[in-house]
């Protein structure tokens, strides 16, 4: 659980060396991330110009020391929310305010619900699912980035 200034650094640095090598797009950078990660995700593509498009899996929109909600009018870059109606930690009504929120400032995001599932429904027992709704929820982010960072 680092804090937000050392996982923007990490990702800043990350970024930085992805865009050294020369078996990467820097101009087709994405970012995504589980948990926490669909926070930092939520936090950091407003933040970091690099990132072209970002999955937030059932992330924290209103959450932690800086709100990524807060940060809505920096966010141009699109973003594909996939989130759980079961999901306890991370309630999908402050997951249907924060898609309000993006409408009314006229962001671009996808929103992907898929009912009865919980926080973390890409796991089970510590191994990644593999049943119809984890492949379906693999997919939608595999075909997001294919879309948005060409």
């Amino acid at each position: 659980s680092p804090s937000d200034d050392t996982m923007g650094q990490l990702l800043r640095d990350s970024v930085a060396f992805l865009s050294e090598r020369e078996d990467v797009d820097p101009a087709r950078l994405g970012l995504t991330g589980f948990c926490a990660g669909g926070r930092y995700t939520m936090l950091f593509l407003p933040q970091i110009d690099e990132f072209a498009a970002g999955v937030a899996w059932y992330g924290f929109p209103y959450r932690g020391d800086t709100i990524p909600a807060d940060l809505i009018d920096q966010l141009d870059a699109p973003m594909l929310m996939i989130h759980g109606t079961a999901d306890q930690p991370s309630p999908i009504g402050e997951i249907y305010d924060y898609a309000n929120a993006l409408t009314e400032a006229g962001k671009t995001f996808e929103l992907k619900v898929y009912y009865g599932e919980p926080h973390g429904f890409m796991l089970d027992g510590g191994q990644l699912r593999q049943d119809e709704v984890a492949q379906d929820a693999f997919e939608e982010m595999v075909r997001f980035f294919q879309r948005k960072l060409g």
